[in-house]
């Protein structure tokens, strides 16, 4: 395992458990306790962990790791959730959409799709986004047009927040928005962990004729700290899972569809 994919791992771990010591670590990733504390050293040399005496903590409560940190968690839902997400956008359609590991994927279909290819050398849709990283990639995709809001960027997620958002956004009609949330129940909807773009996740959402949430299993049935929109502003949830048989009732009274993505075929090789 190389020094990188060592330091997502425990970066992860610590993300999950607050804080770790480093018997944990040599045991979850089967190297040794000198390897476990220098990678927690590195770790803590570039401020992203918090050092401790035999371990480290993650530098405050709601922490959240940084996008280009993130190892590819739930990796096959994602891509299945970004096909589905593909398969609801027509041609000529403007699509707003907010960060993360969801939703990049939702715009790498995009951009792959042979139903949505440049006719002419036109592009087919627009993207509207808040994320650095969806316009960087989809850039370079003829059919795509993209368009970038104001804000300043979060080192974090990539995504740019701040009243900037709202005021490029408010001559701008989406023909849908496809949202990543870290949360999304009943009771408090969507939500996010950072409140800077729970407000730019917000915004886009409310210039959008449709809500689609992109989301993995994972996210549903609990909350985060900041609300984007309450259940009933969301038309569709993409998942990769049926819901629980209570939740269903709950997405069905907010007339909220749930569309279960079909599972991604590993393609064998011969």
């Amino acid at each position: 395992m190389h020094q990188q994919q060592r330091l997502n791992l425990v970066l992860e771990l610590i993300s999950e458990r607050g804080n770790v010591a480093i018997a944990d670590v040599s045991e979850r990733l089967g190297v040794s306790t000198a390897t476990a504390r220098r990678d927690l050293n590195t770790l803590a040399e570039q401020r992203l962990v918090t050092r401790t005496h035999g371990g480290a903590s993650a530098l405050g409560s709601g922490y959240e790791l940084p996008l280009q940190y993130k190892i590819a968690r739930q990796a096959d839902a994602k891509l299945a959730i970004a096909r589905a997400v593909e398969a609801m956008i027509e041609p000529g359609a403007t699509v707003g959409m907010n960060g993360g590991t969801t939703v990049t994927e939702a715009a790498r279909a995009l951009g792959r799709s042979e139903r949505l290819a440049s006719v002419g050398g036109e592009p087919s849709i627009t993207i509207v986004t808040n994320a650095l990283n969806i316009a960087f990639e989809s850039s370079v995709r003829e059919n795509i047009k993209i368009v970038v809001t104001g804000g300043v960027p979060r080192r974090q997620s990539y995504e740019l927040i701040g009243p900037l958002v709202a005021a490029s956004l408010r001559d701008f009609s989406l023909d849908i928005a496809v949202l990543g949330v870290d949360g999304l129940t009943a009771e408090f909807g969507a939500t996010t962990l950072h409140e800077g773009e729970a407000d730019a996740s917000r915004h886009i959402a409310a210039v959008a004729r449709r809500v689609v949430v992109a989301a993995d299993q994972t996210k549903i049935g609990r909350s985060t700290f900041a609300r984007i929109c309450a259940l009933d502003d969301i038309d569709v949830l993409v998942t990769d899972a049926p819901l629980a048989p209570r939740l269903t009732a709950q997405f069905e009274k907010a007339n909220v569809q749930v569309v279960v993505a079909p599972p991604v075929r590993a393609v064998s090789a011969h």
